[in-house]
């Protein structure tokens, strides 16, 4: 699942699951179902505000390297204290995320990793596509929560993705009524696009275009 046939099933909907592609409309959260709303952004038009500019700023100290993704202890180990201190559900482990019980990759799989000198502080996953990337996992040690390294995470696959001159970056989904997946418009609500499953198309996002493609959902659920 490299290359082109990777941009093929993002652009319709499709996601990565350990070493399958999924898609889906809904979701549950606490007994609550919540429409989804699958997320794509338009490299061209990605122009980075004070925001943005000042995240890059705060962090410019740490030590970024982008590289292709090799499975390490150090890695499971962040991770590790990253699970420890969350309130939400996520995978037992990096390996049981992308791998599940193979002991093969069919994605072209690379990582940022941030470092405060030597210490692995960050780290951001995701699979390269020719035209796209598709962003998978980013995590980071709990004692530099104050640096907002998940959004630092995005902003880093952006700049890679543009250097590379990939036209896209997927980030996942957004869940309707849900505001713990809206962080993943920090990095330019303007250039982002959503999913019409209805009429299989990208329109630009704004949060009118959710709530009809949410109403569209349930009516069919």
């Amino acid at each position: 699942m490299k290359g082109s046939e990777l941009d093929l099933y993002l652009s319709m909907g499709y996601f990565r699951m350990q070493q399958k592609v999924f898609t889906c409309c809904a979701v549950l959260f606490d007994n609550t179902v919540c429409t989804v709303h699958w997320l794509r952004i338009a490299l061209s038009r990605v122009n980075y505000g004070k925001d943005q500019l000042q995240l890059l700023r705060k962090n410019q100290q740490f030590l970024v390297t982008v590289k292709p993704f090799v499975l390490t202890e150090q890695v499971e180990a962040l991770y590790a204290e990253y699970k420890s201190a969350i309130t939400f559900d996520a995978p037992e482990s990096v390996e049981a995320c992308l791998f599940g019980e193979a002991d093969y990759n069919l994605f072209d799989t690379y990582a940022v990793e941030v470092r405060d000198d030597t210490k692995l502080i960050a780290v951001g996953i995701f699979d390269n596509g020719a035209r796209s990337i598709a962003g998978i996992m980013n995590f980071y040690h709990p004692a530099y929560r104050k640096y907002s390294l998940g959004k630092y995470l995005m902003l880093q696959k952006i700049n890679y993705a543009r250097d590379q001159q990939k036209v896209y970056y997927y980030p996942g989904y957004l869940a309707n009524n849900n505001p713990k997946f809206n962080y993943k418009l920090f990095a330019s609500e303007e250039a982002t696009e959503v999913f019409d499953n209805r009429h299989f198309s990208w329109v630009p996002f704004n949060w009118e275009t959710v709530t009809i493609h949410s109403a569209d959902i349930m009516s069919q659920i």
